[in-house]
């Protein structure tokens, strides 16, 4: 289970450092349906061949500061 809760607005802005970290992502690899955040943690595990551990604490982290650009 995800250790953290996103709405569609704050997952624009998670996205949006996310295509700016990983530029080979492209915005279709990229869907969040509310509710559904352990689908989207493993499809970016995927995407960046990352861990969940990693994947997760790289969400939080955005989500910690929404308006920065620092991911």
């Amino acid at each position: 289970m995800a250790s953290f809760t996103l709405t569609p607005e704050t997952w624009t802005k998670v996205k949006i450092k996310f295509l700016r970290k990983y530029r080979d992502l492209a915005k279709e690899n990229l869907t969040f349906v509310p509710g559904q955040e352990d689908q989207l943690v493993e499809q970016l595990m995927a995407l960046v061949k990352r861990d969940r551990t990693y994947v997760e604490f790289t969400i939080k982290k955005a989500l910690a500061d929404p308006t920065g650009n620092r991911l």
